[in-house]
C-alpha cells in the first residue's frame, strides 16, 4: 500500500530519482511502514528528511535509530543505519551470504528486484527497536 508522503519535499527527493532507483526506495519505504505497522510498542513512525534524505524515526518512544533511503555514492540506492550501531553487523551475523553492505553504514542495492522483503523486515525491525534492547 502506497502511503502518502510526509511533506512535498520528501515527494519531490523520491520523484527526482531515476526510474529503477524509485522503484526501489518505494519499496524499501513501504516495508519500513509496514514493519512499522507490525510493532505497536514504537509508536507512530514519523517520515521526515534528514541529511537530504527521507528518514524514519520513531519520536514518540524513541525505541529505535533512525533509518535513512537515498542514492549510495557507490551507485545505486541505499537503506542506511546510524554507523555507530551494530546493526549492519548483526544483519551481516543473521545472514552471512549477504554482500551487499556498505562498511556498517548500509545496505545497497542496483535493482527492486534485489530486495528480499524477509531479510530487510528483520533490519528494518532491528532498528524500529533498537534502544528498547540495550
Amino acid at each position: 500500500m502506497t502511503r502518502p508522503f510526509a511533506s512535498a519535499e520528501i515527494a519531490a527527493i523520491f520523484g527526482a530519482q531515476d526510474s529503477q532507483a524509485r522503484e526501489g526506495l518505494l519499496a524499501l519505504r513501504d516495508l519500513i511502514f509496514d514493519v512499522a505497522d507490525d510493532l505497536p510498542q514504537i509508536g507512530k513512525i514519523q517520515e521526515a528528511l534528514r541529511w537530504g534524505q527521507p528518514a524514519y524515526l520513531t519520536p514518540e518512544t524513541k525505541s529505535g535509530t533512525t533509518l535513512r533511503l537515498g542514492i549510495s555514492k557507490s551507485g545505486g540506492f541505499a537503506m542506511f543505519v546510524h554507523c555507530q550501531t551494530t546493526l549492519i553487523s548483526d544483519y551481516q551475523a543473521a545472514f552471512p551470504h549477504v554482500t551487499n553492505t556498505e562498511g556498517n553504514r548500509a545496505i545497497l542495492f542496483t535493482a527492486a528486484s534485489e530486495i528480499d522483503p524477509n531479510r530487510l523486515k528483520w533490519l528494518i525491525r532491528q532498528a524500529l527497536t533498537y534502544h528498547l534492547k540495550q
